[in-house]
């Protein structure tokens, strides 16, 4: 009888000694293996294009003039941070996508991109 492994979730390593406690961590690493069936390499990959698409993000967010523009730039990290469990992140760009000219929402997001991106990071090294 053939016997088949099922994943360990989570598949990556958490940084706890970077100050990420598992109530705080920026990204539920057990939403991402849901995501990911497990599959480490896939998990890499998506966090990777996780990376580009919210750098890009945050630059433009901070840099916009255009409340539209700054809307859909939020809605789109919405959605992406849900898909990979950063429900922190998702929350600030729900709130700029909500009250896009609000300064305040914005300077939390990118802060918030900055620390989600840094924990990825952290799990890729």
């Amino acid at each position: 009888m053939l016997s088949v492994k099922t994943p360990r979730f989570p598949v990556f390593e958490t940084p706890e000694s970077r100050g990420h406690k598992a109530g705080q961590r920026p990204v539920d690493l057990d939403r991402l293996a849901e995501q990911t069936g497990g599959d480490r390499l896939l998990g890499e990959e998506v966090l990777q294009l996780f990376l580009r698409q919210a750098k890009q993000i945050s630059l433009a967010v901070g840099s916009l003039d255009d409340t539209e523009g700054r809307r859909r730039h939020a809605h789109t990290l919405k959605g992406a941070a849900r898909a990979i469990g950063a429900e922190p992140l998702a929350a600030r760009a729900d709130a700029v996508e909500n009250d896009p000219d609000q300064p305040r929402h914005v300077t939390a997001l990118v802060r918030e991109i900055d620390r989600t991106c840094d924990y990825i990071n952290s799990l890729l090294r």
